[in-house]
């Protein structure tokens, strides 16, 4: 668990925060191997034993003051009585990692008995292909799984479905593959007539891919395009004389979804669809109006920037509800270069813990590579990430793509997150008294990261049969607590604020806050956020290292230093606000961004 703060020694009070001009608050990578200093976590196990505030529900850490009965909270300072068992843990410090660290990974107890954990732990992937698309699409694609069956871990199931109007499952359990297929009905309220479960049980369409591999890729062999006969048999003529087409991707991802949901804790923990897109959903349920983009050519005084960053329709943001409950993580891969609205489609993705590429061409895409590297990292998944902090500051915003919890404030639930996830937070004084002048009050902070690991088989050696390896495909499925407690110093004045600030962490804060701007707002508000805060940034040093001088009432302007060659820690920030305002993230409509890119981009800066 990396964790890296805007300014590694916090302002004094709400005045030294505003006067400074800079942000403050931390990003957060929770499943990174190590910290932010290389060092490796300190693995244990008893993570349910670990004693906890009755105040403020932090957990035990070794900034807490321990006594022979009892324990001081080192967040909020309650005292809190130890159990028996406790005291008896603690009496041998070196046994138990909490004692020893204060970045602990410990081994939560299974709530499963053996063989239902092992059941519940095969990994399931699912690609759902358009075929409503192109020849250069399927062959890019067909590459593009064919890596993803060579990244995949021995044991996991893999099931292949198609959409165009029609859903299409394949069985490549048998000797030749065989798909069945159910008609959508073009009616944007319309549903199934049929449930998937009625048209091929779960089990047969999910096929391990240890044994299947090759007729898995004999299956993809099998793609081919719908005809434009098909479609335009299938299709209605829409309003205006416009053809409405036949990529059904709403409702069969509705019905995926549903599908792999009915078996959601028996056959799987986690399920990941693999979305392949070559243009906008345009018919059935989920179907979007992409005539808002050419409109925008001819619009009379409307930002174009602003009309186009919002969703259309809720339709996808509610699958991805559906899919959080059905333990289902979306990754869309959209390979067009016509707008396919992805302002609407992204929630699909991003809430359910997915990730959304785009390429805008079949010839130069990258596709295949990050389909390998993205299935080759480790990840974790039901995760639940809450950040507390001591009691003179609060998180304020929280940034990033996870699901927030309902009922319980600070607390994320992320469905999927590998090890390069990042998660940031600003931070906010609870009152305007700040920090203490006194050593005793040390700022500091506590995250908790909950998640389950599908644990690879191990190869198990017989004494008794000559060595030979037996479970060779057998996951187990373990839950794990991970807490990582941080203190901080405190500037006793403006130069030691500048003097421990990290420009990467605060950029990676702005950036959150001008997407967030942005889409409420538009890109122009965006840009004049991010140059307001370089000026006043710019000002509060200059006043603060005492730089310009008055004659007669008015600053000399030659005096002003714009380059902050008085701080070498915030020389890097104006040559990044300057990239950052020509990136295409904030580049106007009409210097030729194209909507559905700058939607990429926000989903991948965040």
């Amino acid at each position: 668990m990396a964790v890296r703060a805007t300014v590694s020694r916090f302002p004094m009070d709400t005045d030294a925060r505003e006067g400074s001009g800079l942000l403050w608050g931390v990003t957060v990578t929770p499943f990174s191997a190590a910290d932010e200093n290389a060092r490796a976590p300190s693995y244990g196990s008893g993570g349910d034993l670990l004693p906890r505030c009755e105040n403020c529900w932090a957990y035990f850490n070794t900034y807490c003051e321990l006594e022979q009965w009892s324990w001081s909270c080192s967040l909020c300072g309650n005292l809190n009585g130890l159990s028996s068992d406790a005291i008896d843990r603690y009496s041998r410090p070196q046994s138990c990692a909490e004692m020893m660290s204060s970045f602990v990974d410990l081994e939560l107890p299974s709530q499963e008995l053996a063989e239902e954990a092992a059941m519940q732990a095969c990994p399931v992937y699912v690609a759902a292909v358009d075929l409503s698309s192109s020849e250069e699409f399927l062959e890019l694609t067909k590459s593009a799984l064919l890596a993803a069956l060579e990244a995949l871990a021995p044991g996991s199931l893999f099931g292949l479905a198609t959409f165009s109007h029609k859903l299409g499952l394949y069985d490549v359990q048998g000797p030749i593959p065989v798909v069945k297929n159910v008609f959508i009905p073009p009616d944007a309220e319309g549903t199934l007539p049929i449930e998937l479960e009625d048209v091929m049980p779960l089990l047969q369409f999910l096929a391990p891919v240890e044994t299947y591999k090759d007729r898995i890729a004999s299956a993809l062999e099998t793609l081919r395009p719908t005809t434009s006969w098909e479609r335009t048999t299938t299709a209605g003529q829409g309003l205006d004389g416009v053809l409405i087409g036949g990529r059904g991707f709403g409702m069969a991802m509705e019905a995926l979804c549903n599908y792999l949901g009915s078996e959601y804790g028996n056959t799987f923990a986690l399920a990941r669809v693999f979305a392949f897109l070559s243009g906008p959903p345009d018919y059935g349920a989920g179907q979007l109006d992409t005539r808002r983009y050419g409109e925008q050519y001819a619009s009379k005084g409307e930002d174009a920037d602003r009309a186009l960053l919002p969703e259309q329709t809720p339709f996808y943001k509610d699958l991805a509800a559906v899919a959080v409950q059905a333990g289902v993580c979306v990754d869309i891969f959209a390979v067009t270069n016509e707008y396919a609205d992805l302002a609407s489609l992204k929630f699909l993705s991003i809430e359910s813990g997915g990730s959304l590429f785009l390429y805008t061409s079949t010839e130069d895409s990258t596709l295949p590579q990050d389909m390998y590297r993205m299935l080759s990292r480790p990840y974790v998944f039901g995760c639940v990430l809450r950040l507390r902090t001591s009691t003179e500051f609060k998180p304020g915003n929280s940034y990033g793509h996870f699901f927030p919890d309902p009922q319980y404030e600070n607390v994320q639930h992320i469905i999927c997150c590998d090890s390069y996830a990042t998660y940031a937070y600003d931070f906010v004084f609870e009152n305007n008294i700040g920090f203490s002048r006194s050593k005793s009050d040390v700022p500091t902070i506590q995250i908790a990261f909950q998640y389950s690991v599908v644990v690879p088989p191990q190869e198990l050696s017989d004494s008794n049969s000559g060595g030979v390896s037996t479970n060779r495909t057998k996951h187990s499925l373990q839950r794990r607590l991970r807490i990582r407690t941080l203190q901080f110093g405190v500037a006793q004045n403006i130069h030691e604020l500048y003097d421990s600030c990290d420009p990467e962490v605060v950029l990676s804060l702005l950036v959150h806050k001008v997407i967030l701007a942005s889409l409420e707002e538009g890109v122009r508000e965006g840009r004049i956020l991010l140059q307001e805060w370089l000026v006043i940034l710019t000002a509060q040093y200059n006043d603060a290292y005492k730089l310009i001088q008055y004659d007669n009432g008015s600053s000399i302007r030659s005096q002003i230093d714009v380059a902050f060659s008085q701080c070498p820690q915030l020389q890097p920030l104006p040559r990044l606000i300057f990239a950052l305002l020509r990136n295409p993230l904030l580049r106007f409509h009409e210097e030729g961004v194209h909507p559905d890119y700058r939607i990429y981009l926000q989903c991948l800066f965040r």
